[in-house]
């Protein structure tokens, strides 16, 4: 029994002294090694404070091309994607009831006119009696009377006049909207543009009693409109007239630049619970970029950036070198010197989410600490017992 105690004791008497060896190794090692630390350097680059949003594409000009009669659309002159000029054919209606209501409308032009030509010679016998008359009278060959009666009957007869003309007028009218009519059976071309939606197709019937049923959608697409979604935290940081740039998801390397035209007063209505307590509330930002090789297309989307402040050439550190805050835009750093840490108080301007401006306490290439290196221990050493 006194020899396995005496055993044991050795073992924990050696295995003390390894721990204490190895203990005194990194302590010796540690103090001849310097402290390692995870820097950056202060730079000098371009820094931008912007506001982020996801925008879609539209057709600057945008119409929605319909028909104003009603009908058979007999025939489509053009395809999906197809580019137009203003006037081109688009599409054409059956214009068989359009042509039968001009003729009935001309027919009774015709008739208006020559009521007119009756009227006038009724009137003119109307007169010609009213005269004889104030020479019989006149003679004492006549009695008032009769008088009386032919110039009643030349009033008669000025008024029927009268409303035989403003017949003819009426008529007219109707010839004109007939022959307008018989027009909107040919659809043109408003303007230059794409054919991006095909809504009616041929052989199909429109009718047009309460609203112009829409044959197909023209796009402008050589100006684009961006809407681009600012949520309520960010919109009171954005005004029009600011500059603003996007890419595609397509493409992007490219920068597409412009400034906001606008921003809608009204939240959109498009987001889900827009306006309600649950759901975001967003504001659409508008601006237009030309799009000369129609590279940009209606529906695509946006990764869009409103710049609020930018600096050029500024000094720039990352916000993790930011250490305790003494007030406004006043922070306290660690500055690697001589291989030393210590600490400096810097005034720091706009930061773009990564970077922060430095307006003094720094230079270019002083650098800063962002996290204590790893220093080497005993711990986790592994020791056999015998």
């Amino acid at each position: 029994m006194k020899r396995f105690l005496k055993q044991h004791l050795k073992k924990i008497a050696f295995t003390l002294l390894l721990v204490a060896g190895l203990g005194g190794y990194y302590t010796l090692r540690s103090a001849e090694e310097p402290a390692q630390f995870l820097t950056a350097a202060v730079v000098d680059q371009d820094i931008e404070k912007t506001v982020s949003s996801i925008g879609t594409l539209q057709g600057a000009t945008e119409v929605d091309v319909g028909a104003q009669v009603s009908g058979q659309l007999t025939s489509l002159k053009v395809r999906l994607g197809q580019q137009v000029k203003a006037g081109e054919l688009l599409a054409s209606i059956d214009p068989v009831l359009q042509e039968n209501d001009l003729r009935d409308a001309l027919a009774e032009q015709q008739v208006a006119a020559a009521q007119i030509k009756v009227r006038e010679a009724q009137l003119k016998l109307y007169l010609q009696a009213f005269k004889r008359q104030e020479q019989m009278l006149s003679a004492d060959a006549s009695s008032r009377a009769e008088l009386e009666a032919a110039e009643a009957q030349l009033t008669i007869g000025r008024a029927e006049l009268l409303a035989s003309r403003e017949q003819l007028k009426k008529a007219t009218i109707r010839v004109d909207k007939s022959r307008a009519n018989l027009g909107y059976t040919r659809i043109l071309a408003p303007m230059d543009g794409v054919v991006t939606s095909i809504v009616t197709k041929e052989g199909q019937t429109v009718v047009s009693a309460q609203q112009a049923p829409t044959i197909l959608k023209l796009t402008n697409l050589d100006t684009m409109t961006v809407k681009a979604k600012i949520s309520e935290a960010d919109v009171v940081h954005v005004k029009a007239g600011m500059e603003v740039y996007f890419t595609i998801l397509g493409d992007p390397e490219t920068r597409y630049v412009a400034r906001l035209r606008a921003i809608e007063p009204a939240p959109s209505s498009s987001g889900e619970s827009a306006g309600s307590a649950e759901g975001a509330i967003y504001y659409n930002g508008l601006f237009e970029v030309a799009n000369p090789e129609h590279t940009l297309r209606v529906g695509m989307t946006a990764q869009v950036s409103i710049i609020q402040a930018r600096v050029k050439a500024a000094l720039a550190i990352p916000l993790s070198a930011l250490g305790t805050a003494l007030g406004r835009n006043r922070f306290e750093v660690r500055v690697l010197a001589d291989e030393l840490p210590q600490s400096r108080e810097i005034v720091t301007g706009i930061d773009d989410g990564v970077q922060v401006q430095v307006v003094s306490g720094l230079e270019v290439g002083e650098q800063l600490i962002l996290k204590d290196g790893g220093q080497a221990t005993a711990e986790g050493l592994e020791v056999e017992f015998y």
